[in-house]
């Protein structure tokens, strides 16, 4: 990604760009989602994403489910941990991973889709607290199957992985959902 956009990106991510940035925001959201294979392998989607957080999809698939048919909790906990950081970004900037997040699994995911929505309850300089509601789509609407809350903090001045191995990560946004431990 050339300098200017990743200032512009850095820019509509903390909110400091001008009214019409809604929608750069979520174009560098869905850029940032498909820089990450193992949302890709899923199929999840953003579908929503501003100062006020984010909203994100998956189709549920045979392949996610476990043994009693319901979604498997891990794929439930990816999209909550995915959706926190979202929110925490927005806040915070783009460089940010999930310090830690608790979830309670509130009933199995039996439907078509599930749907994450989260929100900034406090942010500060460095970390923000978010929440996340899961829930389960289908013909009869949506059902909350999950909540969580995290702590999402931004990553030292260029301190992303790829600055790390010292690979060349042109082209590949900033912004990640991967853990902190």
């Amino acid at each position: 990604m050339s300098a200017s956009a990743q200032n512009t990106g850095r820019a509509a991510m903390d909110g400091s760009v001008h009214e019409g940035s809604a929608a750069a925001m979520l174009e560098l959201g869905r850029r940032v989602l498909a820089a990450q294979p193992f949302s890709v392998l899923l199929g999840a989607r953003l579908v929503a994403f501003g100062p006020e957080g984010a909203e994100l999809e998956l189709p549920i698939t045979e392949t996610l489910r476990q043994q009693y048919g319901f979604v498997h909790g891990g794929v439930v906990g990816y999209l909550a941990d995915n959706a926190l950081t979202y929110a925490g970004g927005a806040a915070l900037g783009t460089e940010v991973v999930t310090a830690e997040y608790k979830i309670n699994y509130l009933r199995p995911a039996l439907g078509e889709r599930l749907v994450a929505r989260s929100a900034v309850l406090h942010a500060g300089r460095n970390q923000a607290v978010c929440r996340c509601d899961v829930f389960v789509a289908g013909d009869r609407g949506e059902t909350l199957c999950a909540v969580a809350q995290g702590t999402i903090v931004r990553l030292s001045q260029g301190r992303t992985q790829a600055d790390r191995e010292g690979s060349a990560a042109d082209g590949a946004p900033s912004m990640n959902s991967r853990s902190a431990r």
